[in-house]
């Protein structure tokens, strides 16, 4: 009688303690399933902020200018390719020991080069240039013609005042 009064207590303890444990790992389970709903909602807001801000910075660019694209496939060019081959022939204007014959500023500090390229239509250029100390903008117009030779020509350009 008294084995089975204590294997009684025991199975009710047992049950009791499974059940408090079952309560418990089900309230975690239901605050981790909350937590990664908030993460997966706070993911999917960033990702969408970071499409928006990508498409603002990508905004005056020949990749989304359509018009500009168009413009270049009915030349018979491939914008993506031209792209590569303009930006190729203005920083492989940079040479050692000389300055970049479109930079209209002479190095002071060393040689004017050219350090970053952006088309932002099939006419408009922006760059970026340095001597390592003095740095500037220019503002080119760009022409392909018929025959494929690139034309540029510095509309604008400043050099940044030395701090």
């Amino acid at each position: 009688m008294y084995l089975f009064i204590f294997t009684a207590l025991f199975v009710l303890f047992q049950f009791i303690n499974a059940k408090k444990a079952k309560e418990s790992y089900d309230g975690r389970i239901e605050n981790l399933q909350q937590r990664l709903q908030e993460l997966e909602t706070s993911k999917n807001e960033a990702i969408d902020s970071l499409i928006n801000i990508n498409m603002d910075l990508t905004y005056f660019s020949l990749d989304s200018d359509e018009e500009a694209i168009a413009y270049f496939e009915e030349q018979g060019y491939n914008a993506k390719k031209l792209e590569l081959t303009i930006i190729d022939q203005i920083i492989g204007q940079n040479k050692a020991g000389e300055d970049n014959p479109i930079v209209p500023f002479v190095g002071m500090e060393g040689n004017m080069a050219i350090n970053k390229v952006r088309l932002l239509n099939h006419k408009w250029i922006i760059a970026d240039f340095t001597d390592g100390v003095y740095w500037g903008q220019l503002f080119i117009l760009y022409d392909v013609r018929e025959d494929g030779v690139v034309d540029f020509e510095v509309e604008k350009s400043f050099l940044y005042p030395r701090n």
